[in-house]
């Protein structure tokens, strides 16, 4: 036998039976967006990628839109094992994850991609303090987002006065309140129904979702400003990944990883990032952008967030300034802050 080819005969005969006992598993993967939305092909992608890593011996099937669950129970359907990985929006859960709560202070974020690399490579040092139940696997954002309405035009926070908006989130449905508006709680695939009955006169929202969702049927008025992210999450069973083999969990601690995250976000950021051009180019519709003094206004109506993100990281135990700073420190190592 030639010598490049013995040393292919070795490279297989190391690599391959590192899966060769190990028994065939299939993973139910439960998210909460229809397969339209590209979230979906990059989870397939990424399930792929780990089918492929473990020689087959992981299958991951894919339940999306709320097949087993809806939105909001995603963190315990995977705690329970009703699904073996879940989507999770933390926001979605107001004080359980107050750490991640750092995420969703407005004016963070001023991309999704190295944004998404930045926010998993900070989230992580904390995951194992607030979400023990669960294996942790990644974090990643949409593009930044803004305020779509219905009806009235808003331009300056003095405008939210009375008004009923669905939040994107638990910081975001506080920013609401503290403006003098009132939040109306539904997971994004039920945003566009409580839009339309007129029970929310408008939402926070990522530009190419609206489209998506059909909420641009609903809406008139966009702020075209890059006011805040939410954070999106996956995470998997505990048991389930303890009871894979080490050759198996080292396949799942390599899917799981900051380069992932960013991975997952890049197409979902030039998807919602494109859907501001489509609300622009449809009649009925008026994007439109805010002067300095607006936004300084709008900065300023949202420094009582932060003060009431510390005050609940502090009651939880942690040190809020301490992981606010470095929160920050990351965003601008990876060249992603607003």
């Amino acid at each position: 036998m030639r010598p490049y080819a013995i040393g292919a005969a070795l490279a297989i005969a190391l690599v391959t039976p590192a899966f060769a006992q190990d028994k065939p598993v299939e993973l139910r993967f439960g998210h909460w967006v229809p397969p339209s939305h590209p979230m979906h092909p990059a989870a397939e992608a990424w399930a792929a990628s780990i089918n492929k890593a473990s020689g087959g011996t992981i299958t991951i099937k894919i339940f999306p839109s709320q097949q087993l669950g809806k939105a909001f129970d995603h963190y315990n359907m995977a705690r329970d094992g009703i699904a073996d990985i879940a989507h999770v929006n933390p926001g979605y859960e107001p004080g359980r994850f107050p750490i991640m709560g750092a995420s969703e202070l407005p004016f963070i974020f001023g991309n999704a991609k190295q944004g998404s690399a930045a926010l998993d490579a900070w989230y992580r040092k904390y995951a194992d303090k607030e979400m023990k139940d669960v294996k942790y696997c990644l974090t990643f954002a949409h593009d930044p987002a803004t305020l779509h309405t219905t009806k009235k035009k808003v331009t300056v926070p003095g405008d939210i006065a009375g008004m009923k908006i669905r939040p994107a989130n638990a910081t975001i449905a506080r920013w609401i309140s503290l403006l003098g508006g009132s939040n109306v709680q539904a997971s994004a695939p039920e945003s566009r129904d409580v839009l339309e009955k007129g029970v929310a006169e408008g939402i926070t929202f990522p530009w190419g979702s609206i489209v998506l969702f059909g909420i641009d049927k609903v809406t008139k008025y966009h702020i075209d400003s890059a006011f805040y992210v939410t954070e999106q999450t996956w995470v998997l069973n505990k048991a389930k990944y303890d009871s894979l083999s080490p050759a198996q969990r080292k396949v799942f601690d390599d899917h799981c990883t900051s380069e992932w995250a960013q991975k997952i976000a890049e197409p979902w950021a030039d998807f919602e990032a494109g859907g501001r051009d489509k609300i622009k180019a449809q009649a009925g519709h008026e994007v439109y952008t805010i002067t300095p003094d607006q936004l300084a206004q709008w900065r300023k109506a949202a420094e009582p967030l932060y003060n009431e993100w510390a005050d609940a990281v502090k009651k939880a135990g942690h040190d809020p300034k301490a992981i606010y700073d470095d929160l920050k420190a990351t965003v601008a190592k990876y060249n992603s802050g607003y």
